[in-house]
């Protein structure tokens, strides 16, 4: 009797103690889950409305003209408009100019002062440009690309592409405004003033701001 008790004692003794080790030690904490990336509608703060965005008080600019797709008829009715060739620009640059062009650019830059001149409806700034130097005994080259239904101005008065370094040429105005297609798909309208100039810097120099505008 006295054997049983003691060796129900010593069960019960190893019993306490491999339960204190707890075999690998002790249980691992419950795994706490992550919070969500993107706050819940209960919990997310409210956004504002955005405020109305306030009237422009910049008047909106004039819509220039589109190309013209295809030559229109030419009609009897008489219009006004303004031309002039201007070369000045090379004056600024005679160290660039090829030496057997530089006697061509006269002193003030002008090969056409501003001239008042007709030209008719459904005419393009090409048109007027070819007519008037034709009448004022002008030199005038180009050449013509179907695909685009245009002409290419390669020189004017003796002066051509690249006279003046790899970004010259002849470009043109119309009220202030450079078009970014040819001569020949712009159709002028009563009151324009078309200016050719000659670029020494790929329109930079005469205030053509096109080229700048894609680099950006």
């Amino acid at each position: 009797m006295r054997k049983s008790l003691i060796l129900c004692f010593s069960l019960l003794l190893l019993a306490a103690l491999f339960a204190g080790c707890g075999g690998t030690g002790s249980p691992a904490p419950s795994a706490v889950p992550f919070p969500s990336a993107i706050p819940t509608q209960e919990t997310a703060a409210p956004t504002a409305p955005p405020s109305a965005a306030p009237e422009s008080s910049v008047a909106p600019q004039e819509e220039h003209p589109a190309p013209t797709l295809e030559d229109g008829e030419i009609s009897d009715e008489e219009f006004h408009c303004t031309i002039s060739i201007s070369c000045a620009m090379i004056l600024n640059n005679l160290d660039k100019c090829s030496k057997d062009k530089v006697e061509l650019v006269p002193e003030d830059g002008w090969l056409l002062e501003p001239t008042e001149v007709v030209f008719y409806g459904g005419e393009s700034v090409f048109n007027v440009l070819q007519r008037t130097c034709r009448q004022k005994k002008i030199h005038m080259e180009f050449s013509n690309t179907p695909i685009y239904n245009s002409a290419y101005i390669e020189g004017i008065g003796n002066l051509y592409e690249r006279d003046v370094g790899e970004l010259s040429g002849w470009m043109y105005s119309v009220n202030g405004w450079f078009p970014n297609y040819g001569c020949g798909r712009y159709a002028l309208k009563d009151g324009d003033v078309v200016e050719w100039v000659y670029t020494c810097d790929l329109g930079a120099d005469v205030g053509d701001d096109y080229m700048a505008q894609i680099d950006e």
